[in-house]
């Protein structure tokens, strides 16, 4: 899933088979398990991209890997960590970037191939649009709930590419809760963010985006449609 102006980068760019290693990370033992645990479902044979499953495939893209993984474009999960706790988070952890990081810089070494984990079966990468039983409800910046709800996932809705945006719950009683924050917007890697557990927002909670014209946001809630009612209100 890499992009086309990234791979002609990249194939520019490819490392030297006889770069000085000066790391301990290797493929064989810490980069592969990172690539199956997060690269897998797209990048392997069959997959909606290119393979990066064996050394041999993966080695060339070395340094595009780095680039796209510290810029938070691969693999494809927007939601900025640390914002909303999200069930299957598919973002890489500042760990897994410092692994891929030294790897990179280190030369890039195979390794021992007898360490090699065993290959993941294929997977599917989207979870569902819209959870199952639940209602939607579509709220911008200064929305305030006339009900209460239990949200069950979140999803950006009519955001503009690159735009970036931060949604926040102001609960009647002062408290607050961080929802999403999207950062850079991409439509073709849109998705449904399935918290790990419901969020209750009782009625007179206020949706805060910010910046407020960023675009609207859809809250799933459980629960009938007549669950909550979405309406504006000033501060």
């Amino acid at each position: 899933m890499f992009r086309a102006a990234v791979l002609i980068i990249a194939c520019a760019g490819v490392a030297g088979a006889h770069d000085v290693i000066t790391t301990k990370i290797t493929w064989s033992k810490e980069v592969s398990r990172l690539v199956y645990k997060r690269c897998a479902m797209c990048h392997r044979e069959g997959g909606s991209s290119f393979s990066l499953m064996t050394y041999d495939e993966a080695r060339p893209w070395a340094k595009a890997i780095k680039e796209e993984a510290l810029e938070r474009r691969m693999p494809p999960w927007e939601a900025v960590k640390g914002f909303g706790e999200f069930k299957d988070d598919r973002g890489l952890t500042e760990e897994e970037l410092e692994v891929i990081s030294d790897w990179v810089e280190g030369g890039a070494p195979e390794g021992n191939p007898k360490h090699l984990p065993e290959q993941p079966k294929p997977q599917k990468w989207l979870d569902g649009a819209m959870p199952k039983g639940s209602a939607e409800v579509v709220v911008s910046s200064e929305t305030k709930l006339d009900a209460g709800v239990n949200v069950l996932a979140i999803r950006p809705k009519e955001m503009k590419k690159g735009a970036s945006i931060q949604v926040i719950a102001a609960r009647p009683d002062g408290t607050f809760e961080p929802l999403l924050w999207i950062y850079q917007y991409n439509p073709d890697y849109q998705r449904t963010y399935y918290f790990k557990t419901p969020v209750s927002l009782p009625v007179g909670t206020e949706i805060q985006t910010s910046p407020p014209d960023a675009g609207k946001i859809a809250l799933f809630a459980s629960g009938s449609k007549k669950t909550a009612k979405p309406s504006t209100g000033g501060h």
